[in-house]
């Protein structure tokens, strides 16, 4: 009895304690490199609200195409606007485009892959069937039609792409589902006569939020370069809006001449699909359990 009295009591393990707590994981360079690209343009994001070197679509009197200098770091562009104030209010756009796309895809997205798993076989497959329809228009395509039917603007752009981006959070959000409907604690669940809307927004949901992320943040990526690839063919952010591409599509008449201004949006265009990339490379990596000894 002094024995039994003395040990330690069982632990109970709850649902929530079934989910992978990465806190003691070291950080690995992917997310470090990653992140520190992501929070840089955060960064210039929030300084181009509250301070520019020059008003964003001032046309000022200066020489167009002048190369970085001391009054203008970044040069001047063909309308004599000022580089470097259109690279910070280009970053703004580009977060802008990317929050608003990922935000309507995982909205639309995740419930569809968690009805797709808890569904009945017929009701799961039709839902992913619809989604293998819709996964056959790529995002710069789709946006395309939509800016042909309703015209070029950044709306447009953005709810193109996160209309073209919701298979892939379909997709991811019902592999996790179902090997989460698999576990012991979804089943007896089931079994206490909980309702599947109680079960998937307890259980399933916080076990595949980490699957969601990592996507939402690879998808960022795309979402940017596909909103710069439209701002280049002229269907994305109208003339008059800052945009690194339409940037890149003033710029690409001037590219012996002044090359620098393409280089310079191209460059802030490329980093920012690196970072991003990184960023949802490394969350993966950090997140997932199994890579833990590797």
């Amino acid at each position: 009895m002094s024995e039994m009295q003395g040990a330690p009591a069982a632990q109970v393990v709850t649902p929530d304690d079934t989910t992978p707590r990465p806190r003691g994981r070291a950080l690995n360079p992917s997310l470090l490199i990653g992140g520190a690209i992501v929070a840089a343009i955060v960064l210039l994001a929030l300084l181009s609200y509250v301070w520019t070197p020059w008003p964003p679509m001032r046309v000022l009197p200066v020489e167009p195409y002048q190369t970085p200098n001391a009054e203008h770091w970044l040069g001047t562009d063909r309308l004599r606007r000022d580089v470097l104030t259109q690279i910070l209010v280009g970053a703004r756009t580009t977060l802008y485009v990317g929050l608003v796309a990922v935000g309507v895809a995982a909205v639309v997205g995740v419930p569809l892959g968690i009805l797709a798993a808890m569904s009945p076989g017929w009701l799961g497959q039709l839902v992913m069937r619809a989604n293998d329809v819709l996964l056959a228009f790529p995002a710069l395509l789709l946006a395309i039609m939509f800016a042909a039917l309703y015209g070029g603007s950044t709306r447009v752009a953005m709810i193109a792409i996160g209309i073209a981006t919701i298979p892939a959070f379909a997709r991811i959000t019902r592999s996790g589902a179902l090997g989460v409907m698999k576990t012991e604690y979804v089943v007896a669940a089931r079994a206490a006569g909980r309702s599947p809307l109680g079960i998937a927004w307890r259980h399933v949901l916080p076990n595949v939020a980490g699957l969601v992320i990592v996507q939402a943040s690879v998808s960022f990526a795309i979402a940017i370069l596909a909103e710069a690839a439209l701002a280049y063919l002229g269907l994305g952010t109208p003339t008059g809006q800052a945009s690194w591409g339409r940037m890149l599509f003033e710029a690409q008449t001037t590219l012996r001449s002044a090359p620098h201004l393409a280089l310079i949006p191209g460059a802030a265009i490329a980093l920012s699909v690196l970072g991003f990339n990184l960023f949802g490379d490394g969350l993966r990596d950090w997140l997932d359990p199994r890579l833990e000894n590797r």
